[in-house]
């Protein structure tokens, strides 16, 4: 096993400077030609620093882990994609795990926190749950960021959720639509409650009539946008249009619009909040309004290492790229 001393001995300089050096000590006093000429011989000799024992020395293990709700979810590629840039940046490692089973509370979950095994939790609660209960459960066990969400006494990054609706709602005004529906997501979200903000805020802005039934709350899955467009399209003067608040609800309108055979966007446009690689493959392809998943992820990094460092709670929105709307082939002029 190669030894700091060995890297010493290559590079002519003590041990304590190789410790210094390798380890980031930005109080070390040495030369930046010092620093290369060390780096040159770590590399030469094949040291590879041991992260166990300086995570005993630093209380750090350079880890973070990342928890979603749903691996599967297409939604989830870019966040996750920017969550670990963002580590690597950092010299971290992500580990990512889904809620199901790493869910605050649960045993998984507790020896991840009390076991030490990461430095902090960059976390996408499920839908509905209570954020009291989540902030009693974490307390001051894991240093933790929340994404979407807001819980007390935790840092929290989330996407510009209203309006991302209003663009969506305003795109299909712009067409000519004047009975708009909404696929919305569960009361209980808040990312539900701010996206129902936008696309009303539209509406009114348009002086446009917001009719109550015209408003679902069914949720976020492919079951529930079917569940959504079945109400609304059931309705004695069904919608023009719908506004998805959610790219995967918006395929099960697509399902749910085919399985009644109407047409879209002939009989029916929809667009929807979020974009994936998916959309690009419905039928027929689904115009979105595209979401900073990416700049979340990177942000909610920015967020957990300045908590980890004993920074103040930070609440922030991601607003650049704002939303953008993606036009494809599920949205058109209503017919006259």
């Amino acid at each position: 096993m190669v030894k700091l001393s060995d890297v010493a001995a290559r590079a002519g300089v003590s041990v304590s400077a190789v410790s210094r050096v390798l380890s980031g000590d930005p109080s070390a006093r040495v030369s930046e030609a010092t620093r290369e000429r060390v780096r040159k011989a770590a590399a030469e000799v094949g040291y590879h620093p041991n992260f166990a024992g300086r995570a005993l020395k630093l209380a750090r293990t350079d880890v973070i882990a990342l928890i979603v709700p749903d691996l599967t979810n297409a939604l989830f590629a870019e966040l996750t994609r920017g969550v670990e840039d963002a580590a690597v940046a950092r010299g971290c490692v992500m580990l990512l795990a889904r809620s199901e089973v790493m869910q605050p509370g649960g045993k998984m979950f507790d020896r991840l926190v009390g076991e030490g095994r990461v430095d902090g939790i960059v976390l996408q609660p499920r839908d509905g749950t209570d954020p009291d209960e989540l902030a009693r459960t974490v307390g001051e066990r894991a240093t933790l960021v929340t994404i979407h969400h807001r819980i007390p006494g935790a840092s929290s990054v989330v996407v510009p959720d209203a309006l991302a609706a209003r663009r969506a709602t305003e795109h299909l005004i712009a067409l000519g639509h004047r009975r708009i529906g909404f696929a919305g997501g569960l009361t209980a979200s808040p990312t539900a409650q701010r996206r129902v903000e936008g696309y009303r805020e539209a509406l009114l802005e348009a002086g446009l009539p917001g009719d109550p039934d015209l408003i679902t709350w069914h949720g976020y899955r492919e079951a529930d946008g079917e569940a959504s467009a079945a109400e609304l399209l059931a309705l004695p003067q069904r919608p023009t249009a719908i506004v998805a608040a959610n790219v995967n609800a918006a395929v099960g309108v697509l399902a749910e619009a085919q399985a009644q055979d109407i047409a879209v966007p002939d009989d029916l446009s929809v667009v929807a909040i979020h974009d994936a690689w998916t959309a690009e493959h419905t039928w027929p392809p689904l115009t979105c309004v595209r979401m900073p998943l990416y700049e979340l992820g990177r942000t909610a990094v920015t967020a957990l290492a300045e908590a980890i460092d004993g920074g103040p709670v930070t609440h922030r929105t991601v607003d650049d790229p704002e939303p953008v709307l993606v036009p494809r082939a599920s949205t058109a002029a209503p017919a006259s």
